[in-house]
Formats: C-alpha cells, sequence, structure tokens
C-alpha cells in the first residue's frame, strides 16, 4: 500500500487514481475489520468549485482554478482552504445540519479517515472529460477515486457491512455550470457541429453514467442542485460581449434545458433502480431571485460579485458566496415547491 505521501502523486488527463490510504487508526478496530459506528450516514461529495473544499491545493493547476489565497475564507475559517468563498461551502452546512464535521478533501495530505465521508469535487470540473482537460479532476476521474475508496471499504468492513455503509450514505453531486460556461470563453467550436440539445445531452449522459455507476458500488441516496442561470452571474456577465450588462442568455439558456432535461433523467431513474431516492433543488429560481431581489434576502447587490476585477468583479480573482448558506437551507429543509421528491434531510433520515 502506498504511503500517505506518495498516494499524493497524482496523474490528471482523466487517468484513473488510486489512492488507498490507510483509514485512521482512530477508528475502533474489531479482528483487523473496521466497526462502524450505528446507524452511520455518511457523507459523499462529488462536483466542481460549489463544493470542491481544497481538492485543487494539491494538484498541479493555473492559479485560477485554485482558492488558496485572500480573501478566499477571511469570513470564517480566518485563512484561505482553496474553498471558492469567502467563508463556508454549501456542502459545509449541509454537514452541519446532519451533524457530520465538515468533510475534508480527499487529497488533503493529512485525511486518512472516510467514516463520515469524502468530498471528491475540484473546480473547474465538468461531467465532460474535455472540460477543461488535464487541469481539473473531472467528474469521471472523480468516480474512479471514489471506487478505490469503496474497495478498500470493502477489506476493512466485508461486502455486507459495505453494503449498508454506502446505501445509508448520502452522495452530493453539482456538475454541468463549467460544461456550458467553458465552450463560450474558449472560442470552442463545439456548439458549431452539434445543436444545444445534443450538448446538454452529453453532459446529461456522462452525468447519468456516474450516477448509474455510484448506485451499482450501493448509493442510493443521491442530492443534486439543479444549474443556476449561468449567464446572469458575475463572470458570464463580464465575457458578455458589448459589456451591456445583460445576461448571457446562450448560456442560460443551456442551464434551462439542462434543467428539465436532468430532471425528467431523475424520474426514470427513480422508475428503474430498485431503492434510488433523489433530492434536487430549484437552485435556478432561488438565485434569480436573488440577482433580481437582492434587498429582500438581505443582499445589497445582486448583479456584481462581492469582490474581483473587471466587469461585475466577475474576473475570478477573489471570491465568496454568501448565499451558501440560504442555499443549503433550502436544500436541506425545502418543501415541496423547491426540492424534489424529497429534501435533504428527509434523505439523511430514510
Amino acid at each position: 500500500m502506498e504511503t500517505p505521501t506518495t498516494t499524493k502523486l497524482y496523474a490528471l488527463c482523466s487517468l484513473l487514481l488510486a489512492f488507498l490510504f490507510p483509514i485512521s487508526n482512530s477508528v475502533q478496530l474489531d479482528g483487523g475489520k473496521l466497526c462502524l459506528p450505528e446507524k452511520q450516514t455518511s457523507l459523499f461529495i462529488f462536483g466542481d468549485s460549489i463544493f470542491d473544499a481544497g481538492n485543487n491545493n494539491y494538484i498541479n493547476v493555473t492559479n485560477g482554478f485554485q482558492a488558496n489565497f485572500e480573501p478566499y475564507g477571511e469570513t470564517f475559517f480566518k485563512y484561505p482552504t482553496g474553498r471558492f468563498s469567502d467563508g463556508r461551502l454549501i456542502s459545509d452546512f449541509i454537514a452541519e445540519y446532519a451533524k457530520l464535521p465538515l468533510i475534508t478533501p480527499y487529497l488533503h495530505p493529512g485525511y486518512h479517515s472516510y467514516i463520515d465521508g469524502a468530498n471528491f469535487a475540484s473546480a473547474g470540473a465538468g461531467a465532460l472529460v474535455e472540460t477543461l482537460q488535464g487541469s481539473v479532476i473531472d467528474l469521471t476521474t472523480q468516480l474512479s477515486v471514489f471506487k478505490n475508496l469503496t474497495s478498500l471499504f470493502r477489506k476493512k468492513l466485508g461486502d455486507a457491512e459495505t453494503k449498508t455503509f454506502l446505501g445509508r450514505a448520502v452522495y452530493l453531486i453539482d456538475i454541468g455550470s463549467n460544461d456550458y460556461s467553458i465552450p463560450f470563453t474558449t472560442n470552442s467550436s463545439m456548439l458549431q457541429s452539434i445543436s444545444q440539445q445534443e450538448f446538454v445531452d452529453m453532459v446529461i449522459g456522462n452525468l447519468t453514467i456516474v450516477i448509474k455507476e455510484i448506485y451499482k458500488e450501493g448509493g442510493r441516496k443521491f442530492g443534486f442542485l439543479s444549474l443556476p442561470p449561468l449567464g446572469c452571474v458575475p463572470f458570464t456577465r463580464a465575457l458578455k460581449p458589448g459589456n451591456t450588462g445583460a445576461c448571457f442568455e446562450e448560456i442560460t439558456a443551456l442551464a434551462k434545458l439542462h434543467n428539465a432535461a436532468f430532471l425528467k433523467v431523475l424520474q426514470t431513474l427513480e422508475r428503474q433502480l430498485n431503492g434510488f431516492r433523489y433530492s434536487i433543488a430549484d437552485v435556478y429560481t432561488a438565485f434569480s431571485e436573488r440577482i433580481n431581489n437582492p434587498s429582500k434576502y438581505g443582499f445589497k447587490e445582486g448583479k456584481t460579485a462581492c469582490c474581483g476585477s473587471g466587469p461585475y468583479r466577475g474576473i475570478l480573482s477573489c471570491g465568496g458566496k454568501r448565499a451558501n448558506q440560504q442555499v443549503a437551507k433550502l436544500m436541506w429543509s425545502g418543501t415541496s415547491n423547491i426540492t424534489t421528491s424529497y429534501n435533504l434531510k428527509a434523505l439523511f433520515e430514510l
């Protein structure tokens, strides 16, 4: 087995990762096997900068995909942790509501215990391997790391207890924003050769494969966010030709197509896969309301980032998503007009 030092040597370019960390000695062992707390419910996190708690600190990426400098982290941690926020992420609040500790980034060199879960998210990641390929940990590679971890659990717990453990866990996934935004930032010809719907089908197709693979490993409870109005966030407003302040409607159109199609996929999976349960929060509406009516939700400004450079402070040189707690609360305890078909509180209690 690799040592904690050597296991941090990471190969990008969508190669399958094989990190097999030993489980912490602080966890009780019985006869060489891991003993789980009764009814342990863990949280496994996949995705992009919305959920990246610092994995990109430990891979060779350009500065634009790392948040390891001030003012990141200034309001809660008092130092930059790698989170693309001035404080905690949505996933941090979800862990708190579930009475779990903050879920540490999987690549953190001092993190060896996964009983509470693991965070595989990588800022800049997409469902498509081609999205920023070689610069971030794409969703397919995140899945590969998770599979290596489940293999380790089977060695420590045995098949039966691993099945129970993984079945109790909640799998939180947020992906797609980079897939739809990056073609407009890199002069990609992707959307010149296929239709918008075909492109959305590619993204959702990859995401669906990952969901099914997690299900095969034993996952049953999944949490998602719909995509926000991507063309109206400060970063994409800054990209809009002419600097008019208008939303980048071509990007928002992709988000709308994605949200409609992905909900249908989840409904189909719920019918097809025995025991599959999901929660998806309507973040599109939540963000739209906060952009258009910021004072109603305690914000002074909804169309300009709290820090950054360039138009609308949309050039990512610092950051904060102060709405994270509000969104987390909607995901956790939102009513049926906000979350479908469960909220996260109900998923954790199942």
